[in-house]
């Protein structure tokens, strides 16, 4: 992958599955996004803490407006095609250009979660990364407590390759951090599930 295959993200492409859309995050879904972003649990353990206040979330998102035209900011709104709402985001966190890798994660609403929404979206990801973007290897980080998400990691094929102590000081609190990662060669090769009706 070259720099230059970051403008996609400029105008992200709208990605389907069986329940979601995975489209470029827009101002008015702030509503939407503080309903989840507002919730203690939500964020327990990600970087960020939980939104104050429908402004705030507003302002976060024509923020991210300006990321997306700097080529610096590559996540999807998840939209839960039955009701047209936002219940999350999924996406890259960061490109390895020079090695031709990125970083994944994922949030989703905790009124939807134990649905398998989050591997579902996961996997539309993985194919948008291997199959069109073509990189070579996707990493997820996830805090060590974080079982849930680990599970919906290893459902997708990531295998745990790593366990950094204290790793990273997050909230006032050093927290281990678990690294699973996923290769191109296995994810053709058949080692992560990839059920063709969630990959239209």
């Amino acid at each position: 992958m070259n720099e230059e295959m970051l403008s996609v993200f400029v105008k992200p492409p709208t990605l389907e599955t069986d329940r979601l859309r995975l489209r470029k995050i827009v101002v008015s879904d702030y509503k939407d996004m503080f309903d989840y972003s507002r919730r203690p649990e939500t964020s327990r353990y990600l970087l960020w803490t939980p939104h104050d206040s429908p402004k705030f979330t507003k302002r976060y998102i024509a923020y991210l407006q300006g990321q997306y035209r700097d080529e610096n900011f590559y996540d999807f709104a998840l939209e839960y095609k039955e009701s047209g709402k936002m219940i999350g985001t999924c996406g890259f966190t960061c490109f390895d250009l020079e090695n031709n890798a990125a970083e994944v994660g994922y949030v989703l609403h905790p009124d939807f979660w134990h649905m398998g929404l989050a591997p579902e979206a996961l996997l539309r990801l993985m194919a948008f990364g291997f199959s069109e973007l073509r990189l070579h290897r996707l990493v997820a980080k996830i805090m060590d407590e974080n079982d849930a998400s680990k599970r919906v990691a290893a459902k997708c094929g990531f295998r745990h390759e790593a366990t950094h102590k204290d790793a990273m000081l997050i909230k006032g609190e050093f927290r281990t951090i678990s690294e699973y990662a996923i290769l191109s060669r296995e994810y053709f090769g058949g080692l992560c599930p990839r059920p063709v009706a969630r990959l239209s």
